[in-house]
Formats: structure tokens, sequence, C-alpha cells
């Protein structure tokens, strides 16, 4: 865990420190997000936050590669390697964007085309979350991986519409995801896996972007940044799969599928929103990936949240649902149930606080007259 820690804290710094470097960059060259219809930022902001995302996390695995106790997780294959080049690719499409605004279209072939790339070199989902089942088809295990990592990417760059909003939560799904990848790792006689790894480096190049990025945000992830936020997190629960005999059971009697289902819910509300905004897109004839003002974050401030409440009511409610799936594999199911009854009264009451206070100063300014 020493080890860890130490990657974090390294991945903390690197990335803040490399920050306003990038900043500085984006300024000069011109990748700065103009004020639209649909924006809620005020002011001209650079983006191409992503690559400083990027180079924390390259940098801190090149030191992760230094340790004797990490060196059998990169000596095994060479996942890690081609994941890494995919992030370098996926953050090269996601900068072109921020740049050029690429054409929907086209900017979901580039997706596909990294996905591809790195299932080819053999990170694809073995098992599915039903019954352990095992995907016994290349064919299947390869669509099936392609469509995991493009919809985890496209359901992260949705939400990335409010200051520290995409960063954040992806902070906190990859800290919940590497306390159940570590967990499961020492079941298994071991500390050392990709998984935990991957996620602890990038819960750290997460907060270490987050200062610069939280409200008011002096740049923006950007696309290059929200792709390869959700990237890494697909490849993260992709990864652990393939480490896993199917239909193993851990942590009392509950299945190991959950290395590929546990990303899902601790991402439940980029998940959740995505699929709303392509359903009332297409409802109203609409391309999927045709921005709008409907999002769930937008939602959020229509209820009377400032901006900063709206991120933070969403941060709680992500390490509401992460928090919770990791404490159901460790716990008695019973008491953690109970624990998270109370917690969503107290987060319903929270979010919609605003409208119930609005609603009983109306009561009280209708009585006086």
């Amino acid at each position: 865990m020493k080890i860890y820690a130490l990657l974090v804290l390294i991945a903390i710094s690197v990335t803040y420190l490399l920050t306003p470097v990038i900043r500085r960059f984006a300024i000069k060259t011109g990748a700065i997000s103009s004020l639209r219809k649909r924006d809620i930022h005020t002011r001209p902001t650079p983006r191409l936050g992503g690559a400083a995302v990027l180079s924390g996390f390259l940098f801190t695995m090149v030191v992760a590669y230094q340790f004797s106790f990490l060196r059998p997780v990169f000596e095994m294959d060479n996942q890690l390697i081609h994941i890494c080049i995919g992030a370098v690719l996926i953050c090269l499409v996601g900068a072109l964007d921020d740049y050029f605004d690429l054409d929907w279209l086209l900017k979901l072939a580039l997706q596909i085309g990294v996905a591809a790339y790195v299932s080819w070199q053999g990170v694809r989902i073995l098992t599915l979350p039903i019954a352990g089942l095992t995907v016994t088809s290349v064919r299947t295990s390869f669509v099936l991986t392609v469509l995991i990592i493009v919809a985890v990417m496209n359901a992260i760059n949705f939400i990335d519409g409010l200051d520290g909003l995409s960063a954040g939560i992806v902070a906190i799904a990859a800290g919940s995801f590497f306390v159940y990848c570590y967990l499961l790792s020492s079941a298994m006689t071991t500390y050392a896996s990709a998984g935990a790894l991957i996620s602890a480096i990038l819960c750290g190049s997460c907060i270490g972007f987050l200062p610069h990025n939280f409200y008011p945000a002096r740049i923006f992830i950007g696309d290059s940044g929200s792709m390869l936020l959700g990237y890494f997190m697909a490849c993260s629960a992709i990864i652990v799969t393939g480490r896993i005999a199917p239909g193993a059971t851990l942590f009392r009697s509950l299945p190991v599928f959950m290395p590929i289902l546990l990303p899902f819910l601790v991402l439940l509300f980029p998940a959740v929103d995505m699929v709303m905004s392509i359903f009332r897109r297409l409802i109203h004839g609409h391309s999927p990936f045709q921005p709008d003002q409907m999002h769930i974050h937008h939602r959020m401030m229509l209820i009377g949240h400032s901006q900063v409440w709206a991120v933070t009511v969403l941060y709680l409610w992500s390490l509401l649902v992460g928090a919770g799936s990791v404490m159901m594999l460790i716990f008695d199911a019973q008491y953690v149930l109970f624990a998270l009854g109370i917690a969503l009264v107290l987060m319903l009451l929270v979010t919609f606080g605003p409208l119930i206070v609005g609603h009983f100063r109306k009561k009280a300014h209708e009585n006086q007259h």
C-alpha cells in the first residue's frame, strides 16, 4: 500500500506542476474554448488539460516500473504498454477536437480505431457480468471490448460540462476501483495488479489537475482529457477480468464479474446521463452527439444550485455509489444497505434542498399576503 500511496503522490505532484505549462502552451497555440450559447463559463478558457493528466500518468507509470514489487505487472505481458500507447492516441484525438472541433462522426470513428487497437493487442473482455459467463469467441470479445471502451469514453465526455466535474468524478471512481482491485489482489496472494496500478495513478493525476480545473477553472480538461479519463477507467476494468478465473468467487459469495460491473456502478451518474442524452436527442431527431443544455449537471443548476454546489453534490452522489459498491463486497449487505439508505435520504434532501427551501419561502410569502 505504501508504494501505491507514493505513486499517487507523485502523480498528484507532477500533474499539478505540469498543468500551468500546458495551459500556457494551449493559450499560445490557440486551444481556447470560445463562448457558445450552450456553455456555462463566461470567459474564453484554454483547453488541452488532458495533456497534463496524460503526462502525469505516464511519468508516474515510468516511476512505477522502477519498483521490483511492481515489475512483474509490467513483465507479465505487454498490455500496460499498449494501454499507454492507446492513451497517447486517444489524447491526440481529443487534442485535435480541442483545436478544430472535429465532426462527431469522425471523432467516433477515431475512438473506435483506438479501442480496436487496444483490443487487438489483447486487452479484452474475457467474462461477462452474467453468472461469470466466459466469452469464448475472439470476435465477440473484440467487439464487446471496443463497445465498452467507446461507451465509457463518451459517458465521461458527455458530463464534461462544469468546472472540475469530470476529473472529480473519475478521481472518486478510480479511487473506489483501486480499493476493490487492491483487495482482490490480496485475496489472490499478491498486492500487485495492473488494475490497481492504473486506478491509483489515474486517481492521483485527476487530483493533481483539479486545483487548476475547479471553479473558476483556469484550464479545461477538454476532449483530450474527458475521453482519456473514460479510456483509462474502461481499460482498468477490462484488464482485471483477464486475470481472474471465470466463475470464481471472492469477498463472501459475490462472483468476480464485479471487476467489469464496478466501474459502471461508480460511473453510474455519467452512464445514466449518456443514455438519457442519446435517447433525448434521437427522439427530437438530432444527432446523439449534438450538444445541448439538458444534462444532469445543467438540471442541477436549474434546481437552484450554484456551479460549485452542483459539482459538489454530484461528487457526493458518485462517492455514495462508489463507496457503497465497494463496501458491499466487504461487509454484510444488510448493514451496508441500512447505511446507504440513510445516506440516500440525506443526499435527496441535499440535492432537492433549493426546491424545498423555495417552496416554503413561497408559502410563507403567500401567508404574509
